[in-house]
């Protein structure tokens, strides 16, 4: 039985996780929400495996958020005669953006042709995700001539990346687009946009995702993943035009340097939560599990000081997909976010001092979380249509669980990813009074109260109006 934990996890699907029977496993030791890879097989791929994740989650007698993943603009290298290079220290390189046939030692062809429009002499470009080092010397024509400043293997269509950052590769491909579509398809609950540059290109994507989703009168939510150094002084309207953010470490660290990654980590996490918006960290998280049964100190200090941060969810990439260990990786970090959160320190009373609450529904929500707290009751229950009370709720650091009712699946998938909310499917009587008593029946009958426990209850009036919760009442089990 899976541990209960208020923050959730993220698991990306491939080959080492597409058996149906560990895929149900790995669900029911925690997983949460399921992120499809774009940037890895065809159309048909992702169809079949948003089946698999949806049988898997009916088998394991829970709902599952799906991630649609973009794959974005990734600046390439081509390929090698030999599949790959090894590149010495200080030998000389050229990227060149018109060469067709395959690359060897001394130059390798490029998939993003305005790179030599887009450097200048003295810039520094990172390949294999920061692991090899070039300086460029000189852009001649269509050839953009290099010297290898740190060594390394070098194989097929390695990333590129402009310390600083600086190149304006759009955040959304022909490729995207089409992905946008086929995401839709199987009513993705969540659609990444990889390197969003600012407000617009989250714009953009949202309408297009509105669009390819109409005629499903489904409405995804936006992540945007901040991995690109310009994404940064952007941060808070690219934040705005979303619904939530995702800490991208791998691409970000290689634009910004190591060492930067941390605070802005800390940074994100603390404005999404500010903004009523949810906040993915991600990359590397439990990387040594890929092979190892185990994982380091370090990795588990990484999961749970971002789970002491705030953060919505944790997210495992490799680990899951190609590792070796894809349950044993779920169960483990289930367990360090368990005991990180059993020293969240709740300071509910100064978050809301000062604060104004101008809407009556976040004014209840809000209220449902002070007086819980104090009263000292076991559950906060809300009865939501849309899910923006839980996600109000979730947006403040408290141990006391929340459940949130709803008669929309869709609305239960979304909110999967919401921190320290549990999300039910119930489709409750439209008379308010039946409506709580149904909702308390479920609670009893689940195990989560007993008599004698307070809890307190949000609702709306009239029943199942979006955004129309204007009421808390404070009840305890008979």
């Amino acid at each position: 039985m899976a541990l209960r934990r208020a923050t959730k996890i993220v698991a990306t699907l491939g080959p080492a996780s597409s058996d149906p029977a560990l895929l149900e496993q790995m669900i029911r030791a925690g997983v949460n929400v399921v992120r499809l890879n774009f940037s890895h097989g065809v159309a048909q791929d992702h169809i079949d495996r948003a089946r698999l994740v949806r049988e898997a989650a009916h088998r394991a007698g829970r709902e599952v958020a799906i991630m649609a993943d973009l794959q974005g603009p990734k600046i390439r290298v081509g390929k090698f005669a030999q599949g790959k290079v090894m590149l010495e220290a200080g030998a000389p390189f050229v990227l060149d953006a018109a060469r067709t046939e395959l690359g060897d030692v001394t130059a390798v062809g490029l998939d993003y042709k305005p790179l030599p429009r887009e450097v200048k002499v003295g810039d520094t470009l990172l390949l294999n995700d920061g692991l090899i080092v070039i300086v460029v010397n000189a852009v001649r024509g269509e050839a953009i001539h290099t010297t290898v400043k740190l060594g390394g293997e070098l194989s097929n269509n390695k990333g590129i990346n402009k310390q600083g950052g600086g190149l304006t590769a759009p955040a959304l491909t022909a490729k995207d687009m089409d992905d946008i579509r086929t995401a839709m398809q199987f009513q993705a609950d969540y659609v990444a946009v990889s390197f969003p540059k600012n407000a617009t290109d989250m714009e953009m994507a949202r309408q297009l995702c509105n669009v390819a989703a109409a005629e499903f009168n489904h409405r995804p939510g936006l992540i945007a993943k901040i991995e690109r150094a310009e994404a940064i002084p952007k941060l808070l309207e690219i934040l705005l035009a979303s619904d939530g953010i995702m800490v991208a470490r791998g691409d970000l660290a290689v634009e910004v340097g190591n060492a930067a990654v941390p605070a802005l980590q800390k940074r994100m996490i603390k404005l999404a939560r500010e903004h009523d918006k949810v906040v993915i960290t991600a990359t590397q998280m439990m990387e040594s599990m890929i092979t190892n049964p185990v994982p380091t100190r370090a990795e588990v200090s990484d999961v749970a000081n971002a789970v002491l941060d705030g953060t919505d969810a944790v997210m495992l990439s490799a680990e899951t997909a190609a590792g070796k260990y894809p349950l044993e990786t779920v169960v483990e970090m289930a367990k360090i976010c368990h005991a990180a959160e059993a020293h969240d320190v709740v300071k509910l009373d100064a978050d809301f001092s000062g604060k104004i609450f101008a809407r009556i529904d976040q004014s209840i929500a809000m209220g449902a979380l002070f007086t819980a707290h104090h009263l000292g009751a076991k559950a906060i229950v809300a009865m939501t249509d849309s899910g923006s009370t839980p996600l109000w709720m979730s947006r403040h650091l408290i141990q006391i669980p929340i459940y949130a009712f709803t008669p929309r699946v869709a609305t239960q998938r979304k909110m999967a990813l919401y921190r320290n909310v549990r999300p039910l499917l119930k489709d409750t009587s439209g008379d308010r009074d039946t409506a709580l008593q149904q909702a308390e029946n479920d609670l009893k009958l689940r195990g989560l109260i007993q008599s004698g426990d307070i809890y307190a209850i949000t609702c709306g009036e009239p029943m199942g109006a979006p955004g129309g919760t204007n009421m808390l009442k404070i009840c305890q089990v008979v």
